[in-house]
């Protein structure tokens, strides 16, 4: 269809006139022809004085109604316009003009398909008329039929070859076709007629902006500009290029103008506010997008973008406050129920978000990730109500390439290896592809390696107890190592410790992901680390754009990330076996022992828990496990209950991660014929005093799917034994590679028989427990799991490894570091425990 009259309704619906709505992203309007031949555009009114035409010689009727119905339409009273239009035809039939002024009058007033038969009827009777041509193919264009409007306006063409305005018809009904070279030539051919056309360089600007010639779109909407100073459309769309050049700043001063001149403009505050939360400028954005709203109540797009601000800001409430608002103006808002569904699960409200999802995926059962969601939340609240299903469903969706699910929620249900990747692959494709044209070839001269750690958890977060004794042991005669923070994170005393265990540490939390990436080569970072992986907070858009030319997954993120621009992931022996290679897309740095690093100052608080303190029985077997809930399966949990009925006594001591995960979980347990007292829940805690109360236990049972990462160290370093099943992929492998680094293998078991056997005989032989516990107690400061001197010369071996490959121009590849047998001691048991944090 043909851009509606800049004074009619806008079709968007918004009520408003088309000039003060949607124009910014319209072509320009077309033109016509009118009685005489004269172009003009579709919109203007002829200049005849009413009281003239009715002057006319009364001995010439037709020209008498001819001028009338001119008359008429000057007035804008396309009916009255008309009655004489066909007054005139009755008295000269034959009168090829009138038919083509019938015709405009009948298009004007929306009749397209008689005004269509007008033209026709013009053009039987004067063949060689260019102005009917161009007007029919506009008609034809209003009805959709583009290849039959195109074949008009080039008839015209062919008729008057200087003919600017059929060129410029042409061009648009070529652009409507998706032929946008021909559209450009044709734009080309109008200014070579009129060099001042504004309008035909505003959509000459729109044609070239659509090939991805931004520099000459920028320059066609600037030569716009220069003939009209009040062009708010080419301002607007100039500010779009800029904005796609990443020129934020010039985008904003061009957006500024625009709405200067056309304050109403919906899309135009929407455009402006993308480029003010590009720059991190999320209070300015949020007053865009509000006034975006304010013009166009029902603005989707507006309300997503505002939501996504106020997340930025952690303003979680007020986002769900209006995704809530804008459900009551359109209440199958899918995108408003799944973000909804994803704010509350930033809160930890998951059994709030689980309707919201249910409700997503009722609108659209397709809906991108949603479904994934909806079993994340589920895990979360251990609701496992039809459970089985929505396993089978998601791993059918992935297995047929569906969007069903983010990777992280994969890695704790029965998927295999290649499932995961799969999975990873599709999130990456569709949420952060990779974008052509950034490649990783540069080479830095440095003497030193400079290393960039990304991640949103330097704060009292499970990766920065991990990390930071290696941050602080990074040999600094080879190694400059740099922080870069992009979360939202409390001034703790982790925070301290991390912070100043880098040369440099940047907050970057309120920097675009470009800014970001263009910051980390202007310090010319060698490797950039992510910390994060496809978890919670992470900004995997930074990578994307590859802030340096080596880039690795570690930590953060157990498994495959799926994407092209990530390099290296640091894995070990256990967790991926060489068959397994083919299911990651990284190539594998193996280390040694294990790809886990420790804190070997990590406090133990002197504290001596009773068990009454923390809600246990007086007597009785403890088991505990201390995983998040969402790692806990209906598998598991029946071998847990096996447990207890046979162990006279004992109780199960779990994480308390939400009240309806306990009251779920102590249901499933009366289920299964356990009283629910004999399930107990620990409270959240500071590490050094969750440390301590770990002494109270007696066997830590690990989960299957998804094992204990950070939750076995704690247990191993409390001196307490984990007992883990190990399974195929590297999440389901972990406490396996822990265990292994400790030398305490016979801890490893391999099916759920196994498990259940040998956490029985322990459980019931307190002599052999006792000897687990010895040795354990001696290994911890024998074995390499908690040696991080030992550690952080494994992973510097790994960087100085693919930083020569890199420096040799050669393309990554897996790199195995050797041991050499060297188990170095670290400090006695008693020092360790006794240090303070750094």
């Amino acid at each position: 269809m043909s851009a509606p009259n800049r004074n009619e309704p806008c079709p968007c619906g918004s009520g408003k006139k088309y000039k003060h709505c949607c124009l910014n992203n319209a072509a320009a309007a077309p033109k016509t022809t009118n009685l005489w031949g004269v172009v003009q555009p579709i919109t203007a009114k002829t200049d005849i004085p009413f009281d003239f035409a009715r002057r006319t010689n009364p001995a010439h009727p037709p020209a008498y109604y001819i001028n009338l119905g001119n008359a008429f339409m000057g007035q804008g009273n396309h009916k009255a316009a008309i009655e004489n239009y066909r007054s005139a035809l009755a008295l000269k039939p034959d009168s090829a003009e009138v038919h083509c002024s019938l015709g405009y009058a009948l298009q004007l007033l929306g009749n397209l398909n008689d005004a269509v038969e007008c033209y026709r009827t013009a053009l039987a009777l004067k063949p060689n008329f260019s102005g009917a041509h161009s007007n029919l193919g506009l008609a034809l264009q209003a009805q959709g039929n583009l290849v039959e409007a195109t074949k008009s306006f080039r008839k015209a063409i062919a008729l008057q070859a200087d003919f600017a305005d059929a060129h410029f018809n042409l061009g648009i009904v070529l652009k409507e076709q998706g032929k946008l070279d021909e559209a450009i030539i044709s734009y080309r051919r109008t200014l070579a007629l009129q060099p001042n056309d504004d309008q035909a360089y505003y959509n000459l600007g729109n044609a070239l902006k659509d090939t991805g010639k931004l520099d000459e779109a920028a320059a066609s909407y600037r030569k716009a500009i220069s003939f009209r100073q009040d062009y708010a459309e080419a301002h607007n769309n100039l500010g779009n290029v800029y904005s796609a050049q990443g020129k934020l700043e010039e985008a904003v001063y061009c957006f500024n103008i625009s709405l200067s001149l056309n304050p109403y403009s919906a899309e135009g505050h929407l455009s402006l506010g993308l480029v003010q939360t590009r720059l991190g400028r999320h209070e300015q954005a949020i007053a865009s997008f509000q006034n975006a709203i304010t013009i166009k109540p029902d603005y989707t797009d507006a309300y997503n973008n505002l939501f996504f601000a106020l997340i930025e800001l952690k303003r979680i409430n007020e986002a769900i406050g209006c995704y809530q608002k804008a459900l009551a103006i359109k209440p199958d808002f899918g995108d408003a129920y799944n973000n909804i569904g994803n704010a509350l699960c930033s809160l930890q409200r998951h059994d709030k978000a689980i309707p919201y999802f249910q409700k997503t995926l009722t609108l659209d059962p397709d809906y991108l990730f949603a479904f994934g969601q909806l079993l994340h939340s589920k895990q979360y609240c251990c609701d496992w109500n039809q459970l089985d299903e929505i396993f089978e469903a998601i791993l059918i969706g992935i297995d047929s390439g569906k969007a069903v699910s983010i990777p992280f929620p994969i890695l704790a249900i029965p998927s295999n290896s290649a499932q995961q990747k799969r999975c990873a692959e599709i999130y990456i494709q569709t949420k952060y592809p990779a974008i052509h044209g950034i490649s990783g070839s540069i080479i830095y001269p440095h003497k030193k390696i400079r290393l960039g750690y990304f991640s949103s958890d330097f704060y009292n977060h499970a990766t920065a107890y991990l990390i930071a004794e290696l941050l602080e042991r990074h040999d600094r005669t080879r190694f400059e190592v740099f922080g870069f923070s992009f979360g939202l994170a409390p001034n703790d005393d982790m925070r301290q410790r991390v912070s100043t265990a880098f040369d440099r540490f940047v907050d970057v939390q309120h920097m675009s992901d470009q800014d970001i990436a263009n910051l980390a080569r202007s310090l010319e970072i060698d490797i950039a680390i992510d910390l994060k992986g496809i978890t919670a907070g992470a900004r995997t858009g930074i990578f994307a754009l590859r802030p340096a030319p080596i880039q690795i997954s570690y930590l953060g993120y157990p498994g495959t990330m799926g994407a092209p621009y990530i390099d290296y992931l640091i894995a070990d022996p256990t967790l991926i076996p060489v068959e397994q290679q083919r299911h990651y897309s990284e190539k594998i740095v193996y280390l040694p022992n294990t790809y886990q690093v420790n804190d070997s100052h990590k406090r133990i608080a002197e504290r001596q828990f009773t068990r009454a303190e923390v809600g246990l029985p007086d007597t009785g077997f403890v088991f505990c496990c201390f995983n998040n809930n969402f790692k806990i399966t209906p598998v598991v949990f029946d071998i847990w209950m096996q447990l207890l009925k046979q162990v006279k006594g004992s109780v199960l001591w779990l994480f308390d991660g939400n009240a309806k995960s306990t009251l779920n979980l102590r249901n499933e347990a009366i289920a299964r014929g356990i009283a629910a007292e004999r399930i107990v829940f620990a409270k959240r805690m500071d590490l050094p005093e969750h440390l301590a109360r770990h002494k109270l236990a007696d066997l830590f049972l690990d989960t299957f799917f998804y094992n204990a990462h950070t939750t076995a160290s704690d247990a191993l370093w409390s001196g307490l034994p984990v007992i883990t099943c190990i399974g195929e992929t590297f999440a389901s492998r972990v406490a396996a590679s822990l265990l292994n680094a400790i030398g305490m293998p016979e801890l490893i078991t391999h099916s759920s028989e196994e498990y259940l056997s040998l956490a029985l005989a322990l459980a019931t032989d307190p002599e052999r427990l006792a000897s687990i516990r010895q040795k354990l107690e001696k290994n911890r400061s024998t074995h390499p799991l908690f040696n991080t001197r030992l550690f952080t010369r494994h992973i510097e071996n790994a960087y100085t490894q693919m930083w020569k490959q890199h420096q040799a121009s050669l393309l990554p590849d897996h790199i195995y570091v050797n041991s050499n047998g060297q188990h170095e001691p670290i400090s006695t048991l008693s020092s360790i425990i006794d240090a303070p944090d750094k």
